[in-house]
């Protein structure tokens, strides 16, 4: 991600947090190795799963340096993450060609998908919704749990169970 002297090495177990909603957002990662999942919690203490991150995403709590994390990011596999200090990495951008490419085309891969989803979830019943998922996640079905993929798309898990055995009938 980063030049050497710019970046170390976290690791993170399964079911620990790379940040919690709240807490200052120093530091930028670009995940290696493992499965997050962006989440919030509302008022009610309900979680809502907003994003899942994969090998190569860049990590961050939101897409401010220093400012309070606005989503909690934990491990649904153990992980191996390149972090550095955002606010040092944003130093760089501008004066480093390959480093402003990489932050920049980050940005605009999760907005895509932000936006994608924001559609799914507004526009499509729960095939089309599942659907979206499997292309646009296709890594992730067998290495996360299908109550979180289920969370993601707004659904219950049963809802999920149906949806997965209606589009099967449908193969």
């Amino acid at each position: 991600m980063i030049n050497d002297s710019l970046h170390s090495d976290l690791f993170i177990n399964k079911g620990d947090f790379f940040i919690k909603e709240g807490q200052p957002n120093y530091r930028i990662g670009q995940l290696i190795k493992g499965v997050l999942r962006g989440y919030t919690i509302n008022n009610e203490g309900e979680e809502t799963t907003t994003h899942f991150y994969i090998e190569g995403d860049l990590v961050s709590g939101n897409y401010i340096p220093n400012i309070p994390a606005t989503m909690n990011i934990q491990a649904l596999e153990n992980c191996h993450i390149s972090v550095a200090n955002y606010k040092e990495v944003f130093s760089h951008v501008n004066t480093d060609p390959e480093l402003t490419n990489i932050i920049l085309s980050n940005f605009q891969k999760l907005n895509k998908q932000n936006n994608s989803r924001i559609e799914a979830l507004i526009n499509g019943d729960s095939l089309t919704r599942y659907k979206w998922f499997l292309n646009e996640y296709p890594e992730l079905l067998n290495r996360i749990p299908h109550y979180h993929i289920a969370n993601f798309l707004g659904m219950t898990p049963t809802q999920l169970s149906r949806t997965r055995k209606t589009l099967s009938q449908q193969m």
